[in-house]
């Protein structure tokens, strides 16, 4: 069951060929202590390209930050945007829960959508960049684990931010959200903090930065889920998609931030 549940979670999180049969998918809905887990692969994948900002290759900084970029939604997918640009629509409805839900379901993409994206894109190609002059900074000829670690504890905190929601929320209708925040409890998010946690020291010889950004992929996670609990009146597959994309950027920038400044 736990290898199934992994398959199901690989196949639900990246775009790794496996765990797209029923079995995989229903142990995945019913295991949310399995997205942090995922979240070091996928992180670990996402640093390599900062290696390509040192020796032999020395690219560009702006070209390793796009291939970052790429690299993101290429391992993971596109469809969590999807849930980052719907909720831009539905935030800049003027109107109620209804009209925003609505704003939801809407496949065409609004204003609001696009400049949600916008900041996605920008902010991930932006934290590349600063990865990078941490990287020159501190490691010379070579990228040190510290701007790889905290990558990778940016995903893992992004990854367990998504499954704390689904460990603590309600959705608002039927849908991606209802199956998944149905299947767990709020005593389910204990296993996905202590997975985790270990990715705080990733950013050695520095503990802080990794541990920054753990926190603050957990707290995008809390000001996701009150928004949509006030807006949308739960947290639906939209809202986790979302959490997951700002999560990310919110950790990779404040694990940037605690590495420069403390």
């Amino acid at each position: 069951m736990v290898l199934t549940a992994l398959r199901g979670a690989l196949g639900f999180l990246t775009r790794v060929p496996v765990g797209r049969d029923e079995a995989a998918w229903e142990a995945f809905s019913r295991s949310p202590w399995t997205f942090p887990v995922v979240g070091y692969l996928v992180g670990g994948l996402l640093a390599v390209p900062l290696l390509l900002a040192s020796p032999p290759a020395s690219a560009p900084a702006p070209t390793v930050a796009l291939a970052f970029v790429l690299a993101v939604y290429v391992v993971t997918g596109i469809g969590h945007l999807d849930g980052v640009a719907d909720l831009g629509d539905a935030a800049v409805v003027h109107g109620d829960r209804e009209e925003r839900r609505r704003a939801l379901k809407d496949s065409a993409l609004g204003v609001g959508g696009t400049v949600a994206l916008a900041l996605v894109v920008l902010g991930l190609a932006t934290a590349a960049l600063a990865l990078i002059e941490i990287a020159a900074a501190a490691g010379g000829s070579g990228a040190p684990l510290a701007a790889l670690g905290i990558v990778v504890a940016a995903e893992v905190g992004a990854k367990a931010a998504t499954a704390t929601l689904v460990c603590v929320g309600d959705a608002p209708h039927e849908g991606l959200g209802s199956v998944l925040t149905g299947e767990s409890s709020a005593g389910a998010t204990l296993p996905v903090l202590a997975l985790a946690a270990p990715a705080a020291p990733l950013a050695w010889p520095r503990l802080l930065p990794g541990l920054t950004a753990l926190l603050a992929a957990l707290a995008t996670a809390a000001l996701v889920a009150r928004w949509a609990r006030r807006r949308l009146g739960g947290i639906s597959g939209d809202a986790l998609g979302a959490t997951n994309e700002l999560a990310r950027v919110a950790a990779l920038h404040a694990g940037v931030i605690a590495w420069t400044r403390f």
